[in-house]
């Protein structure tokens, strides 16, 4: 077979996109883009396509608090500016105190030099502003190709078959996928993780997150407040319009109890609970509960296949880092898919993937055992070691090289 022969056969063979991405949450739809802005050719597969937002609804009962890294990832994929000036309630103060001991740290964005900690934003804008961003060149059909995303929605893979140069996707539908690369982003439970015999070890707080958006006697005053009860903690997150976003982690008992307060009832004891600290909670929405716990993927690739986000990662809410942990992901995945490709290599390599999982995996690790240990010690009840942790958090908060530490690691520096 001459030169050209085998040029064309290998252009045969090749499969007609670089990456397939499972799952298009707010993970998942932040690589599909990043990874398209970055010239692959990438497919976004979702069974459900996200509810359109619009500034009149109801603020999202489900919120995050996006870091510096997560800003400047949405800022590179030219959405931040489009989610900002929709509706995000930026905080530059953190305030941290222990009911036990009385013990308190304070986090402020100017004495680190920076305008802000963060914004806080509902997870359906920015889930809508990505999906808007994705189809912005093209129409609403099933499969669109939009930035180099061919978007199937809804879609739902069955199976998948990795061979040498390929990953083959089977669909629910009939229809069949090849790709170089899968990504799973499909959340928590990960059907593709399942599939690909990846196991998961952690453990399930016994806890749900009580979630609400209150409004307080006194502002919230852009600072993000968080109240560490031996039940655990409870946070009062400063939303654009005043009020404050409740997430209230309690055991499953105590949390179906809240649930069923009436308004009034629920209002006096959130007010105990968060000390008054913004004076009486005056008003509420709706309460919601989400079950807690600490998820980790035992390995994070497989032949052609990795996982990111809730996929590979599920941890306690009390830092608030869950999806910029995600988002972080994305950013170590496109970094290094692109200097894959610039050194000539198939991004779907075991050796390419292998510096993917084992530097996130590893970050991941050690930010979701950080949070559980802390967890873990403003459970304990003992009142040696209820004093022995007030002392550890009023040191750490005069020692202002270890805060600031703290600080940018939380920031994504």
């Amino acid at each position: 077979m001459n030169t050209t022969t085998q040029e064309v056969s290998i252009r045969r063979r090749a499969p007609a996109l670089d990456v397939a991405v499972v799952g298009g949450g707010m993970v998942g739809a932040a690589v599909a883009l990043a990874l398209a802005r970055a010239g692959f050719s990438t497919a976004l597969l979702e069974a459900r396509a996200p509810t359109a937002w619009h500034v009149s609804d109801e603020v999202d009962l489900r919120v995050v608090g996006l870091a510096p890294s997560s800003l400047a990832l949405l800022d590179d994929l030219g959405v931040w500016t489009s989610i900002r000036d929709a509706r995000a309630g930026p905080y530059a103060h953190m305030h941290v105190w222990d009911a036990e001991s009385g013990a308190a740290i304070d986090f402020d964005a100017a004495s680190e030099g920076r305008d802000l900690l963060g914004y806080i934003v509902e997870n359906n804008l920015v889930q809508w502003t990505l999906w808007q961003a994705l189809e912005a060149a093209g129409g609403g059909s099933r499969a669109t190709s939009v930035c180099g995303v061919r978007r199937l929605c809804p879609a739902e893979v069955k199976g998948f078959e990795a061979r040498e140069d390929r990953i083959q996707l089977q669909l629910a539908d009939g229809e069949t996928l090849a790709a170089r690369l899968l990504v799973a982003a499909d959340g928590a439970a990960s059907p593709l993780r399942q599939l690909a015999g990846i196991g998961t070890r952690g453990r399930d707080y016994a806890q749900r997150a009580v979630v609400a958006h209150v409004r307080t006697e006194r502002p919230h005053e852009n600072t993000a407040w968080q109240r560490f009860l031996s039940s655990g903690p409870l946070a009062l997150l400063p939303l654009a319009d005043g009020r404050s976003s409740l997430v209230w982690s309690l055991p499953e008992a105590a949390a179906q109890r809240v649930l069923a307060l009436d308004d009034q009832a629920f209002l006096d004891e959130l007010g105990i609970a968060s000390d008054f600290r913004l004076g009486r909670i005056v008003g509420s929405t709706k309460r919601a509960a989400f079950p807690l716990k600490l998820q980790l993927a035992e390995r994070y690739q497989a032949d052609r296949f990795v996982l990111l986000g809730d996929a590979a990662h599920a941890v306690h809410p009390l830092a608030g880092q869950g999806v910029n942990l995600g988002l972080r992901d994305v950013t170590e995945l496109r970094d290094t898919l692109v200097a894959a490709r610039i050194a000539g290599r198939d991004i779907g390599a075991a050796h390419v993937l292998r510096r993917y999982a084992r530097r996130r995996r590893s970050a991941d690790t050690l930010d979701a055992l950080g949070f559980d240990a802390l967890a873990r010690i403003y459970a304990w009840q003992s009142p040696a070691l209820v004093a022995a942790r007030g002392f550890g958090v009023r040191l750490l908060d005069h020692l202002a090289p270890l805060k600031r530490r703290l600080s940018e690691h939380a920031a994504g520096f």
